[in-house]
């Protein structure tokens, strides 16, 4: 097997910077949904909570894509590019789930 190529080494390497990212912005988004399902009678507040949930999970699939974009390069191993892709399009599919259910709840509580 050979070893990667110094543009694709930087890509992956970007790609994870991105995820983990979308890591952080997926776990900041938890404790504004638990306060915002405690303030669902108090409308102003409810909205401030949730309008900041769906701005860091927007942000979350904002990085799941810069990281598809990054191993987007035709001289990258397309065998690495898959690899990648792969696992991003399931994170990228979980968040947006995660994503139509905040506007759900939102929706529901509004």
């Amino acid at each position: 097997m050979r070893g990667l190529k110094p543009r694709e080494l930087q890509a992956a390497k970007d790609c994870s910077f991105n995820m983990n990212d979308c890591v952080y912005q997926l776990e900041r988004s938890i404790p504004e949904l638990v306060q915002s399902g405690k303030l669902a009678s108090r409308r102003d507040e409810f909205t401030w909570h949730v309008s900041n949930a769906q701005t860091w999970i927007s942000a979350a699939l904002t990085d799941q894509n810069t990281c598809l974009d990054m191993i987007n390069n035709p001289s990258m191993d397309r065998k690495i590019k898959d690899s990648i892709r792969v696992w991003v399009f399931v994170a990228s599919q979980v968040t947006s789930n995660a994503l139509a259910l905040v506007y759900q709840f939102a929706e529901k509580h509004s």
